[in-house]
């Protein structure tokens, strides 16, 4: 076993930002390493406690592209040389066992202090293979559970599940994103059915839900009593723009001050996560949706993916605009327009 560094466990457990981190690219398609640095700086300087690369929002095809070491060892370097401060690294695991240990391994070499493990390749698993599989990367990094939504690859995980990942001892936290109450739930009520719910830090990927998921304490039975648990913290595609803001809001939710403004913060943020992540096509533009996002601030050169087909959908650009013009207070860009020659330096 590799325990966290008490500071690092400290953190987790209290709760935090954590961008999922984009992967830049020039017109080629090949790594930009100039925004991909300013990018870590700016979530960095945002208050970001930590960041996630590798995951997602990373694009899953860095493995294909023989990119995953390089953006994970870029993402490190920024964090041990950019700030003084703690800040908790989190590497994306994805594939059958073999090639998700191998992951495992070499983050850990870096200095990576978690593995967030996506499930989308064990599809057609039975729960004690799953069980088995998440069991063999806890040997070899603290792991985050993660549901990832169905929509972008991940796969129905019950109750059950969650219940005997939680009891695995090396499980640290667990990211909830499948965009559905109902399997919210499941995760939350697993937990507690492992009475780890001490030990587990819960965080939120639910980007369509953020605030009342941060916001409203879950109540679960087990047996004669009730346990009363939160989601401490945040782990968002979403929090990868205007992520100034979202630090803001956190310390604002974590203030205990829930009144109705801040409350309909919630549909508000829904309704930009809505035009960022292109709920009009299944998502088929989230990644460059959120791109898109950042090269309006400058703090990429473009939308590219690895995938060329991977695009704003059509219309997308429009909904970013009237996201804009709606919700512009919500959005960091005077900070990043004070800033950003400094990280792209």
């Amino acid at each position: 076993m590799h325990p966290l560094p008490a500071e690092i466990a400290a953190l987790l457990r209290r709760g935090t930002v954590i961008p999922a981190h984009p992967l830049a690219l020039d017109q080629q398609r090949r790594l930009d390493e100039r925004h991909q640095r300013a990018l870590a700086r700016y979530y960095l300087d945002a208050g970001s406690g930590g960041l996630a690369l590798g995951v997602h929002a990373t694009q899953f095809a860095i493995r294909e592209a023989g990119l995953y070491e390089k953006v994970l060892s870029l993402g490190i370097e920024e964090a041990r040389s950019w700030v003084r401060r703690p800040v908790l690294m989190i590497a994306g695991l994805a594939g059958r066992t073999a090639q998700a240990k191998k992951e495992a391994q070499l983050a850990r070499a870096l200095g990576y202090h978690c593995g967030l493990l996506s499930l989308g390749a064990m599809k057609g698993a039975s729960t004690d293979e799953l069980v088995a599989h998440c069991a063999a990367l806890a040997g070899e990094i603290p792991l985050v559970g993660f549901y990832l939504q169905t929509a972008v690859g991940g796969i129905p995980l019950p109750a059950r599940f969650w219940q005997r990942f939680a009891a695995i001892e090396n499980v640290v936290a667990i990211k909830i994103a499948p965009f559905d109450r109902y399997a919210t739930l499941d995760v939350i009520k697993g937990v507690v059915a492992a009475r780890a719910e001490e030990r587990v830090a819960l965080y939120t990927g639910n980007d369509d839900h953020i605030v009342l998921d941060l916001a409203v304490p879950f109540d679960v039975r087990r047996g004669d009593d009730t346990v009363r648990v939160r989601i401490r913290g945040g782990l968002l595609g979403h929090w990868s723009v205007w992520t100034k803001t979202a630090v803001d809001l956190f310390k604002k939710i974590g203030n205990g001050k829930i009144d109705d403004d801040l409350l309909a913060l919630d549909s508000r943020i829904t309704d930009c996560n809505g035009a960022f992540f292109d709920v009009a096509h299944n998502f088929a533009g989230c990644i460059p949706g959120c791109h898109e996002v950042l090269r309006r601030q400058g703090l990429l050169a473009g939308t590219w993916c690895l995938d060329p087909q991977e695009k704003l959908s059509p219309g997308q650009a429009e909904e970013i605009d009237r996201v804009y013009r709606e919700h512009g207070d919500l959005s960091d860009d005077a900070f990043v327009r004070a800033n950003l020659q400094r990280w792209l330096s």
